[in-house]
């Protein structure tokens, strides 16, 4: 093995991880046939990839794939609970990527190893949750100059990035891989969905059939866990702030209600609104004894767990992924993976038979930045629609499913304006 650096917690782990990571390439169709002509072709040489992702199976097979078509790269993780260690020894040890992700890292262990792949000196980020660019953007601005471009997976770092850009201070330019319609109408309705219902259901082992089920926030995410949720037989509640998606929600057979109303009845609140204290201090003071909560958004601050600490008595780990919170009137409150991502804290994180396409389109994006960087400004920019289409068709494709090809005379009536009844 040559010598580089990187910090994981055991080698020995990597065949137990390799072989995990061969299973999930037989769910990954599209990615198998852009493995193919990146090794063939090699389009990314030249590139520096600074990749700061959840390490699971399917990222490790990603970057594999970026290394195979040229690139360098580099690994962090995006989550100090969502590392996989198994995976990330065999990144490094079958696959030669520098990798610095410890599964349960502290706080500065996750910054240090951010900062670590910075030191790598990357041309281009590919980030979930945008800690990467945030850290380039504060604290290592001299690596902006060389910059061509970055991508983001996630609606939280898409959130962060377009911030950055309404102030005028993105540097370079970010393709937003999450608004791709292969990414957001796949990964986070039917990927969250079900990892999610999956991590709650390892760490308690609940029968959700007849649980009430309070999903707060009703964008594609929470679309998919509320339909999982009820497929299951949960009575599903769902609370918003914005009307049109309250209103869908409504008409999608759902009870929508108030936090501070879905409080007193619920039973496992699941949150993925992307923002801040969806379940803030005034609804823990009406859980109902015995409330379990937990998170499937990208941040632990949906969940305001020092309220929570403030309004108990005592507290103590009582399973794996489950910390009992008793509060000073005797209500118990469970609360599950430290409010982190529950889908990948207790379980394996999407399916890689989802992640195919999302990270078909991260490839892709690469393969993008490097050919058109010249071309793109500092803002956040959409994956274009053909490479969206393309990765569609792709995955089609490797479900066997052939759809139908417009005729020149169908093309001809939807592109006229002259022909009417």
């Amino acid at each position: 093995m040559a010598e580089f650096k990187y910090d994981v917690k055991d080698l020995k782990l990597a065949s137990e991880g390799l072989r995990r990571i061969e299973w999930s390439q037989k769910e990954m169709p599209v990615l198998n046939k852009i493995h193919e002509r990146f090794i063939k072709n090699k389009p990314l040489n030249g590139m520096k990839i600074g990749a700061c992702l959840h390490v699971t199976t399917e990222t490790a097979y990603l970057a594999k794939i970026l290394k195979d078509g040229g690139a360098d790269v580099a690994m962090c993780a995006s989550n100090p609970l969502s590392t996989q260690d198994d995976v990330a020894a065999a990144m490094v040890s079958e696959y030669e990527i520098p990798t610095f992700s410890i599964r349960g890292e502290d706080n500065d262990t996750y910054y240090d190893h951010l900062s670590k792949v910075c030191d790598f000196e990357p041309n281009m980020t590919m980030d979930d949750g945008a800690d990467m660019v945030a850290m380039i953007h504060q604290e290592r601005n001299e690596l902006i100059d060389n910059m061509l471009g970055g991508s983001e997976e996630t609606t939280t770092g898409i959130i962060r990035l377009r911030s950055l850009a309404s102030q005028n201070k993105l540097k370079y330019p970010v393709i937003a891989v999450n608004d791709a319609d292969t990414k957001h109408l796949f990964d986070n309705r039917y990927g969250t969905g079900q990892s999610t219902l999956d991590g709650i259901t390892r760490a308690t082992n609940i029968l959700w059939a007849g649980k009430t089920v309070v999903v707060a926030g009703y964008g594609w995410c929470g679309k998919g866990i509320a339909k999982r949720a009820s497929g299951m037989g949960s009575h599903v509640i769902v609370t918003e702030v914005d009307s049109v998606k309250a209103l869908e929600a409504v008409m999608d057979g759902y009870r929508v209600m108030k936090m501070a109303d879905a409080a007193k009845v619920g039973e496992v609140f699941i949150t993925v609104t992307g923002g801040m204290n969806a379940i803030g201090r005034e609804v823990i003071k009406n859980l109902k004894s015995g409330a379990i909560i937990a998170n499937s958004g990208h941040f632990n601050v949906e969940i305001d767990i020092d309220a929570l600490e403030d309004e108990s008595d005592s507290s103590k780990d009582i399973l794996n992924f489950v910390k009992q919170y008793t509060l000073y009137d005797g209500r118990q409150i469970f609360l599950l993976g430290e409010g982190r991502l529950i889908n990948l804290t207790a379980a394996e994180g999407h399916p890689s038979g989802v992640m195919d396409l999302s990270f078909a389109g991260q490839a892709l994006a690469a393969e993008y930045i490097k050919n058109n960087n010249m071309n793109l400004n500092n803002a956040v920019h959409s994956l274009p629609v053909e490479i969206d289409k393309e990765i569609a068709l792709l995955k089609l494709q490797g479900m066997d499913v052939g759809i139908d090809i417009l005729t020149e005379e169908q093309e001809k009536y939807l592109s006229s304006w002259d022909i009417g009844t």
